[in-house]
């Protein structure tokens, strides 16, 4: 089992920044691949980035693309999601996974789950 813990929500202006984190414990955090989805009231879960154990991630939703980057400290089994440039469009609860496979960008590919942080951006 790999217990996730997501923190950094909040409110913020639309244009501003966020930082998410995701600390994990349990099993061995080697060989996790660790996601980030997001579900807005009324939407389906949303892919919005993926890493790899070795660091590398998956292509971006062009939603997210060039403003939002996943990046991981292994050495404190921590994985971050670093959000500027914030749009209102971007207010959702975000998910942190993870899977001990390559990365996938359906939420059923993930076997493990966060309780969520809420991200609110006001315009």
């Amino acid at each position: 089992q790999v217990q996730l813990v997501e923190s950094g929500g909040g409110l913020v202006q639309a244009g501003g920044s966020l930082r998410l984190s995701c600390a994990a414990s349990g099993r061995t955090f080697r060989g996790v691949t660790t996601g980030w989805f997001r579900q807005a009231p009324g939407k389906e879960r949303e892919f919005v980035a993926a890493s790899s154990w070795s660091g590398s991630s998956a292509p971006y939703p062009d939603s997210v693309k060039g403003r939002f980057t996943i990046s991981r400290d292994n050495a404190k089994n921590t994985v971050y999601l670093q959000m500027n440039s914030l749009k209102p469009e971007d207010t959702a609860v975000y998910y942190c996974a993870a899977r001990y496979s390559v990365y996938g960008k359906s939420w059923y590919e993930y076997d493990y789950w966060g309780q969520g942080t809420q991200v609110t951006v006001s315009s």
